[in-house]
Order: C-alpha cells, then structure tokens, then sequence
C-alpha cells in the first residue's frame, strides 16, 4: 500500500468554523440565490451547469489523506464511465464534464472545493467522506438543491431530497455485519464485541448499529474510540484482548484494518474480525498484514465485488484494465461506477422529461426505483430512506480478481429489516 500523508483531525469545531466561512461566501454571492433557468432551443429547460453542448459534474474525493486508494478507484471508474458515454454521444446531445477536486480527507479543502465547485457544476457525482458531506447539508438542501451521490454512508445523510445514499447506511451495514459474526463465526449471547471506530460521524453511526445487533443478539460491546490520524492499534489490541472480547468490528480505513489485524495474528489474539466497506484496500495483501487479513478478516460491502462472477463485473474489469493497465482492482471502482451510473440514468430521464435543472434531475432521481448496475438493487423512491438494506460479506483473497471473496451474498439480517432509521 502506498505512503499516504496522515489525515488531519476531523473535529466539529473545525467543520463548523468551516461551515460558517463557507455560509458566507456562499450568501454573498448572487449566483447562488437561484438555479437561472432557461429553456434552449431543444426545448430542454436547464440551470446551473447545463449548456447546449456540456453537462458539468463535480466530484469531491481524497486522493491524498485516509482513503487516497478508495479515491482514486472511484474517481477513475467516472472518469471511465465519462469517456464511454461521451464517446457514444453523450446525454441529451450534451457531452458529459467530471471535475475532480482532491480535498484529501481536510474538512477546510473539502468544503472550499464544494464552493468553489457549487456554481459551476448540476451537481456530484462523488463526495467522500461523511463528515464533510454532513457539513454541506443545511447548504445543499436549502439553497444549492443539486443532486450529490457521495461515497458516504451515514445515516445522518438520510432526510435530504439531494444527497441521497447508495447502498446500506454504516448503522446496517453493522448490524448485517454482526448477524454473520453470531450466525457464521460462533458468537454467542454473553460474548463481548470489541468495536475499534473512528470518532465522528462514520464510526459513531457504525456504533449505533453495533449496540443494536448486540442488545437483540444478548453481547456486550467493548469500544474503542479512534482518530484517523491514529495507524498503529497495539493499544487496541491489548485492551481488548485483556477484556476477553470474542469478536471485532472495526469502522477505520484500511490502514488501521491492516494494524488491527497484522498486531492482534502477532499477539495471537485469533479472533474474527470484521469491518465496514471503507476498512479495506486489496492493496494491503502485498504488505506483512496481508497473510493474517486472508485468514481471520471479513468486510461488509453494499455491493457484489468488483471480481463477481457476473457479466457486468467481467465487462466492467476488462474495459478498466484497458484504461488503466498499471492499477490495481477494488470496490471503489464499483462505488464509482454504480454513482455514476445512477446520476447519469437520473439525467436521461430528466432530459426525457425536458428539465435538467437541478429540481427536474431531483425529480428524475426519485423516479428510479430498481436501478442495478450489475452489483445490486438500488430504490431511490424514498428520500428517508438509503437506496438499500442489503450487504455483501467479503473476504481479502489474493488469488481472486481484485482480491475480494464474497462467502456470504446480499442478504438483509432480521434486526436490521427492524432497525428503525434517524435520518439527519
């Protein structure tokens, strides 16, 4: 895996100090206070981003900080899709532009490139990280009202007519993680869970779903609070292992997944571990964790993985190798690749409808309710609700495609089809 810059801390004074610059920028600009609707003379109505001849999109990613691997495979897996469906036309006459804007996990860079971005672009193809996308929120449902698909899986998103999740929020995610550890790796009532998570907003709401699948399943959970820019977990490790914890989840990035699992094969704490879709990178199976990864880590992931035995998944690595023959695979390519997919079916039916205006591709947006790129089912009907409850359980394998084994297919455990949601 390579060197990446630690990240720097994500802390709400910071967002919200952020969140209060940004707020005035954006009341002091009178291109903000409106979509400036025209009909051209295709008679489609469009706004801001929208010529006769240009769609422009924006997406805000980390190609830099915590998750530059997952970055860079979903901002690469647009780019594709981009340039395919350019090559074949366009949509609506217009050809597609993707602006990309590294914010490296920063939450000062992340919301300066949504400003910068917000008057330029219809809308985002890809926004990662939950925190940031939360501080935006307020913004985006009351004023900008352009549609954003993030790499972000927080049920604090949920509510918002425009950022609107894809695949299963980290609070479900969890639970369905949980269901596997007591259905498939022996946990039991009485069982302690250790649960190393980020502080914020990604690992508290992971929280929230581990607390509940342990209270229906009868476990106690053992937590371990963490920030990103902590990369070694001997700590964590040694508490709990101390505690007598039978089982892990984690809610990190892959970096601290590797440390998780390489430190506890070390101290042969050989219990089962499992994380959320964002706590691996297949790059880690080249570096020493790699070994202990394929033998005692799982991950939860919203989607069938990127080396699926599926025609979707075949044409999908076949036309990414072709552009980019020096990378390697993993699901940021298929996260990537499902937004994408979704914003640019939502702009084709709001051409059909004459309005790509920020509202008319909203609108288009709600009408897709049985989207499937080829790695599962998405329902955008309900905006309270994410575009599904299923996962995936994968596990690290170097020897498949992309280096991700599925061993459990989508499935939606029966505490998380009774979890209620708090949409943010």
């Amino acid at each position: 895996m390579t060197h990446r810059r630690q990240a720097p801390r994500t802390t709400a004074a910071a967002l919200a100090a952020a969140l209060v610059v940004l707020t005035a920028v954006g009341c002091s600009s009178k291109a903000k206070s409106a979509d400036g609707a025209s009909t051209g003379a295709d008679g489609v109505k469009s706004g801001t981003g929208i010529t006769d001849k240009t769609i422009a999109v924006g997406a805000l990613t980390d190609m830099t900080g915590v998750y530059a691997t997952l970055g860079k495979s979903v901002t690469q897996a647009q780019q594709l899709y981009v340039k395919q469906v350019n090559a074949a036309g366009g949509i609506c006459g217009r050809q597609l532009e993707l602006t990309v804007r590294d914010h490296g996990y920063d939450p000062q860079k992340a919301l300066s490139a949504y400003t910068e971005l917000e008057p330029k672009v219809v809308g985002y193809t890809q926004f990662i990280g939950s925190p940031f996308v939360a501080a935006v929120k307020q913004l985006v449902d009351g004023r900008d009202k352009g549609v954003v698909l993030p790499q972000a899986w927080s049920a604090s998103l949920l509510g918002s007519p425009y950022i609107r999740v894809l695949g299963s929020t980290y609070d479900i995610e969890t639970i369905n993680a949980v269901d596997f550890l007591v259905k498939e790796k022996g946990l039991k009532a009485g069982d302690k869970l250790g649960h190393v998570y980020f502080e914020g907003d990604y690992g508290e709401n992971a929280l929230a779903g581990s607390k509940y699948a342990a209270g229906k399943a009868g476990l106690t959970v053992v937590e371990q609070k963490i920030k990103p820019t902590d990369n070694d977990m001997s700590a964590q490790v040694a508490a709990l292992k101390q505690a007598g914890v039978k089982a892990v989840v984690i809610s990190a990035g892959p970096r601290q997944a590797a440390s998780l699992v390489g430190v506890a094969a070390a101290a042969k704490f050989l219990v089962p571990v499992i994380g959320n879709n964002s706590a691996f990178a297949p790059q880690l199976l080249d570096t020493q964790a790699g070994p202990a990864l394929e033998k005692m880590y799982w991950f939860a992931s919203p989607s069938l993985p990127i080396g699926a035995d599926t025609p979707a998944a075949k044409k999908l690595v076949a036309d990414y190798k072709a552009a980019y023959p020096d990378d390697g695979l993993d699901n940021g390519i298929v996260a990537g690749w499902t937004a994408v997919g979704v914003y640019g079916e939502a702009l084709k039916r709001a051409c059909d409808a004459k309005d790509l205006t920020r509202e008319g591709i909203d609108k288009a947006l709600l009408t897709l309710n049985a989207y499937d790129a080829g790695f599962g089912a998405h329902d955008f009907s309900d905006p309270k609700a994410p575009s599904s409850r299923e996962s995936v359980i994968l596990r690290p394998d170097k020897s498949v495609p992309g280096g991700m084994r599925t061993v459990r297919g989508p499935f939606v455990s029966e505490a998380a089809k009774g979890f209620t949601l708090k949409a943010g």
